[in-house]
């Protein structure tokens, strides 16, 4: 046996997986197809945003309280600034179905908020232009995550806590044997009582069938622009923010870098809907209507960017069917758990889904509440 854990992927949430590991055992190693925080991965990107107000399934609220804690114990334990506390902003019609949904799903989970009418937003946020029925959601605990820096954070973490790295060491199979679990890369094999699968879109390949079919390799794209006034784009001034509406829609978050601002466009041409069955070969650029769709939606809500993409990028994700993440054990029976499947949403909860994953592997707790992410969820399949 070469060790009690090994963690397979050491991108988003393998690397807080490997990190709360190196906690709890001195006997962990972690692999990575390439080196951690590379930029072909959906780590790319900079920055990601965190929020504490959303819409959808209430029961992912402790998993994010979790998480701002543990984000919180990151930075306190490596030294590193990582999340940067910018509020945030959910935009949309007044009584429209998305701020009514936001709406719903904060008021069962507690969360902290203030609804800013549209002179509100005019006077504090005048970044945003804003059409006749405009209100939104402000956030005050949101803010920015910086990806590569906290992905980076957390092996180094994770290697000074005793856990062993493989780079450059991509993984071709998995195989449960009555004692534990046979890894394989190329012509070397390594043997574990217990495996994470947490390699996002390349997850698919160390799947079991049933899971195979109800997933996908799905393509996100991001873009930035250069902002006229970077002042008003900073952290301190503009929020993070998601802004929804029935014929258009985008996501952002402020200039990190004093310059430029990541907006991009939320929808079916966004990339979330192209499927990718190869990750390795995930189309880098932007179609032509990708592009046009983007400047024309900055173009209307923000007066203060130039509309020409300075920059874009595109990363491949793993998509389950009912797009919640797989997060729990193959089956009652197996030595392999499941990490993945995070379907373009898993960096804000990441350290979350990190402290859970090493938690059960290792079997110092099981978290109740879950069945929505249990892989079992599709064995009737």
């Amino acid at each position: 046996m070469d060790a009690k854990l090994a963690v397979i992927g050491l991108g988003s949430i393998g690397s807080m997986a490997l990190w709360q590991a190196s906690r709890l055992s001195d006997s962990v190693v972690g692999f990575e197809a390439a080196t951690p925080a590379h930029g072909r991965s959906a780590v790319g990107g900079d920055t990601r945003l965190f929020r504490m107000i959303y819409r959808g399934n209430p029961d992912y609220y402790p998993i994010m309280e979790r998480s701002r804690s543990l984000w919180a114990e990151l930075e306190a334990e490596t030294g590193q600034d990582i999340l940067t506390p910018t509020g945030g902003l959910s935009i949309g019609t007044a009584n429209g179905s998305y701020i009514n949904s936001v709406l719903d799903t904060t008021r069962i989970t507690g969360a902290e908020h203030y609804v800013l009418s549209r002179e509100d937003m005019a006077e504090c946020y005048p970044q945003h232009n804003l059409r006749p029925d405009d209100c939104a959601i402000y956030d005050p605990r949101a803010g920015v995550l910086r990806t590569d820096r906290a992905v980076s954070a957390a092996v180094a973490s994770a290697q000074a806590n005793g856990a062993a790295v493989l780079q450059n060491t991509p993984v071709d199979s998995i195989t449960e044997t009555g004692h534990g679990v046979v890894v394989a890369s190329g012509d070397r094999t390594w043997t574990f009582e217990k495996v994470i699968v947490a390699s996002g879109g390349w997850s698919r390949r160390l799947m079991p069938d049933h899971l195979k079919a109800v997933t996908e390799t799905k393509r996100i794209i991001l873009t930035w622009f250069i902002a006229q006034d970077g002042t008003q784009f900073s952290p301190e001034k503009f929020p993070v923010f998601s802004r929804m509406y029935d014929d258009r829609s985008m996501y952002g978050a402020p200039a990190v870098d004093g310059v430029t601002v990541k907006a991009s466009v939320d929808g079916p041409l966004d990339g979330r809907g192209r499927t990718t069955p190869n990750p390795d070969s995930v189309p880098r650029e932007l179609t032509p209507e990708e592009i046009e769709k983007a400047t024309e939606t900055v173009t209307e809500f923000f007066p203060g960017l130039t509309p020409t993409i300075v920059r874009s990028d595109a990363f491949p994700d793993l998509f389950a069917e009912d797009r919640n993440p797989l997060l729990g054990w193959l089956d009652e029976n197996s030595r392999v758990y499941c990490a993945t499947g995070f379907s373009g949403h898993g960096f804000k909860m990441a350290t979350g889904y990190g402290h859970i994953a090493a938690h059960e592997a290792l079997g110092t707790q099981t978290i109740e509440g879950l069945d929505f992410v249990r892989p079992d969820r599709f064995k009737a399949r």
